[in-house]
């Protein structure tokens, strides 16, 4: 009966381990300027809607999307500074 508890314990500390790796796995991040019509989602920077599916340009930099932390600048986005800069500079 003793070695049937040791075996439930281990096996409950690897299942925890292996739930709870892969939520740090997922860390997300707000890239701008990648979403396409109606895929952002959330609030723009312009702050002319506040809901997520409401962008109307596609690529905008005030829109964002959340992506797998590191993924934004792979996908050629930006940071909220960036977007800020960018918005900026057009006006």
């Amino acid at each position: 009966m003793f070695k049937s508890i040791i075996s439930a314990a281990a096996l409950a500390t690897v299942l925890s381990a292996t739930i709870s790796a892969p939520v740090a796995a997922q860390a997300k991040e707000k890239c701008y300027g990648i979403s396409a019509v109606g895929k952002n989602d959330c609030a723009n920077l312009a702050g002319t809607h506040s809901c997520a599916g409401q962008s109307t340009l596609a690529n905008d930099a005030g829109e964002w999307k959340y992506v797998a932390a590191g993924e934004c600048a792979t996908m050629k986005g930006m940071t909220k500074a960036q977007a800020e800069a960018a918005i900026k500079m057009k006006k």
